[in-house]
């Protein structure tokens, strides 16, 4: 699922995620969770996601990682049932907040997030280093 989620993302070269690495970080190490939603059996979506922590609130709350559903099964409800599950333990977790990212080309997921109300964070704006630009900068701090 997750290399059907790079190519929907036209990013399929990028992935480097291997059954080792998720094994060890995610069962593992216990760095992320994973939900996986079904029709008949089949294992067709998941829902990735880890603990964030929000400083005005003072508690925890949920970032949604990923989410992912095959396209044969799009509209049949996986997507919502796993949303709602993942809700479900934000609030039995007393946590406060189930925050994701979405790219805003997806037009049917922006779609479906705003039919559930979702608020979109327009303010906000996304920032990443990677490890060439993490080394940079702690090469550039140790000069």
């Amino acid at each position: 699922m997750i290399s059907e989620l790079a190519e929907y993302e036209n990013a399929l070269d990028e992935v480097k995620a291997t059954n080792q690495l998720l094994q060890k970080w995610i069962f593992d190490e216990k760095k992320a969770e994973c939900l996986i939603g079904s029709l008949d059996a089949k294992p067709c979506g998941i829902a990735l996601f880890f603990t964030s922590f929000s400083t005005w609130e003072g508690v925890p709350g949920i970032f949604l990682e990923d989410l992912v559903v095959s396209k044969s099964v799009r509209g049949n409800g996986v997507g919502l049932a796993l949303l709602t599950e993942l809700a479900r333990i934000t609030l039995e977790r007393g946590y406060k907040r189930l925050e994701w990212n979405c790219l805003d080309w997806n037009e049917p997921s922006l779609a479906f997030y705003q039919s559930l109300g979702a608020a979109i964070q327009g303010e906000w704006v996304g920032h990443r280093l990677e490890s060439d630009g993490m080394k940079a900068l702690v090469d550039r701090a140790s000069t």
